[in-house]
């Protein structure tokens, strides 16, 4: 898998992913798009949400109204995301003794996994 990103003007990005475009900015300068560090926990919220579903259709339960609310605190020194809290909004229909299962099943998804394990990350430069 690739990811190609673009400076296009300003602090504007285009993120390009298997044929879709994404923009990324800043809330300063233009804000066409989330800022990175938006992006990266959409991403895990999104992973979440999509997990989720594919427990509840598994196990034949509703999915309509599923939703993941997700809220983050950026540390300054060393900057990074220091705290993601995300709430899950379980379809009416859902009885009560499966949301620990759901829940487990959903904390489990490829991005929240590569956070408990993070993966080795190389940076080189090439000429442009």
């Amino acid at each position: 898998m690739t990811v190609q990103v673009r400076h296009t003007d300003g602090e504007r990005f285009e993120v390009a992913v298997r044929g879709h475009t994404v923009v990324v900015d800043q809330p300063d300068a233009g804000d066409e798009g989330p800022t990175p560090v938006e992006l990266f926990v959409a991403g895990l919220a999104a992973c979440v949400a999509s997990l989720a579903r594919l427990y509840l259709l598994r196990h034949g339960l509703p999915v309509g109204g599923l939703a993941v609310t997700a809220e983050h605190d950026v540390q300054e020194r060393p900057s990074r995301v220091s705290d993601v809290r995300l709430v899950m909004r379980v379809p009416d229909g859902v009885p009560e003794e499966r949301r620990r299962a759901l829940l487990a099943v959903a904390s489990h998804c490829t991005v929240h996994n590569s956070l408990g394990a993070p993966p080795s990350v190389t940076l080189t430069a090439a000429d442009a």
